[in-house]
């Protein structure tokens, strides 16, 4: 098949790539990052310059799905936030033609907020930790538990996530966050939430109208770049199996669909839901295709449910670990180190896989990591450009998802 990704500077674009292309499947990407990770490997044919998506979601949909038709694509595989003005416009004149694999926009817009999310977790009885919501910022100013996560209702890659330890910090990060406008956009505020001890899970799944056909979870085993997982370990999760596929039978979900769960004392808690695939290469190392699922269920043929993969199989992301050692704190000597134990396979890297495409068997895949490598053993503090500027170009905005659930939804095609 011929599957066009919808972004092309996140890890899951790279990762997915990757999987299409050792599958047999052509690939082409559209992106607005000139230098996305996506460029930097054969996985990728082609790639299509389309505006940002962040600032105007609907400009990037007119585009890209005028990418797919003229260049004569199967499907448009949404790998990040795109998933939104997707879900938002199927059915619609704007996507026809167009195969994609996206959820009702009425399921999605229960989970794709964190009010919402919390909204629905709380109508399921799936457990979530100590939670509550700050409609203003009265609310906010006047809160006084601590520690305490505070949340944006719409945030990607941890970005809308503050730790907050005592009332010096509340003030500083509701300061930054009222003038952002973060109570502006009608999502009805911001989230509060009590830490909660334990690992933290991912798990991952596929649906086809209600049905889980695949399902995946791993176990961050170290933090890199902006709360990302450098390394991962499969599990076998049957709780996390039995919570996630109870709440996409109930909103009917179609597509990918993930979370992040603690696993605590009494089970695990889920502090965040993705409506979108995140960063398959651990299921597919553990046996798990995710991707091959989801291409199935776009193709409508009704896949039969996949076993579950195989626990304790170890893999990291060795870019992500570089640009999280200079984050936190390491210096010169913390990225040197990083970089000679994944070259010699030492340490975390012993009997773990690389996620992103491996070296040895695409030399362009080496670029971004040697330009993070010499950028953070040069001044450590470009960790920060190289982990924002991808987040940047797939993101909605909060103003960008509030303004898709006031407008009118498009019309359907006669």
């Amino acid at each position: 098949m011929k599957i066009l990704l919808s972004e092309g500077s996140g890890l899951t674009s790279r990762q997915v790539a990757r999987l299409l292309h050792d599958a047999g499947h052509r690939v082409g990407v559209v992106s607005s990052d000139p230098v996305g990770l996506t460029r930097f490997t054969r996985a990728v044919g082609a790639w299509h310059r389309v505006p940002a998506f962040g600032p105007d979601p609907l400009a990037w949909l007119e585009a890209a799905a005028a990418v797919h038709r003229r260049h004569g694509y199967d499907v448009l595989l949404p790998t990040q936030e795109q998933v939104t003005v997707l879900s938002w416009a199927q059915g619609s004149s704007q996507l026809d033609g167009v195969r994609t694999v996206v959820p009702p926009f009425d399921a999605l817009r229960a989970v794709q907020d964190k009010v919402a999310a919390h909204a629905t977790l709380s109508r399921l009885g799936l457990a979530q930790p100590e939670t509550a919501v700050l409609a203003t910022p009265d609310d906010l100013a006047a809160w006084d538990r601590f520690p305490v996560y505070l949340k944006a209702p719409v945030g990607t890659a941890s970005g809308g996530v503050v730790h907050v330890g005592d009332r010096a910090a509340l003030g500083t990060a509701a300061q930054a966050w009222i003038r952002a406008g973060m109570f502006d956009t009608g999502l009805g505020g911001v989230v509060a939430q009590a830490p909660v001890p334990g690992p933290l899970a991912m798990v991952q799944a596929v649906f086809d109208d209600g049905r889980l056909v695949a399902f995946h979870a791993n176990q961050r085993v170290r933090e890199g770049a902006r709360g990302g997982a450098s390394h991962k370990r499969s599990l076998a999760l049957p709780e996390g199996r039995a919570l996630v596929e109870r709440l996409g039978r109930d909103l009917g979900w179609h597509g990918a669909l993930s979370a992040d769960l603690i696993l605590g004392e009494a089970g695990p808690v889920v502090i965040d839901v993705n409506p979108r695939l995140v960063e398959p290469a651990n299921a597919a190392r553990a046996g798990v295709d995710l991707v091959g699922a989801l291409l199935e269920v776009a193709d409508g043929t009704g896949p039969a449910p996949r076993p579950d993969g195989r626990p304790d199989v170890g893999t990291h992301q060795l870019l992500l670990a570089v640009l999280g050692a200079a984050q936190h704190g390491r210096g010169r000597r913390g990225v040197g180190a990083e970089l000679w134990a994944g070259a010699s396979h030492r340490g975390p890297y012993r009997h773990s896989h690389e996620e992103l495409t491996p070296v040895a068997h695409d030399w362009r895949a080496v670029t971004p990591l040697a330009m993070a490598a010499l950028a953070t053993l040069v001044l450590p503090a470009t960790w920060e450009w190289f982990s924002s500027g991808s987040v940047a170009n797939y993101a909605i905005t909060p103003q960008g998802w509030a303004d898709l659930c006031s407008g009118a939804r498009p019309s359907s095609p006669a």
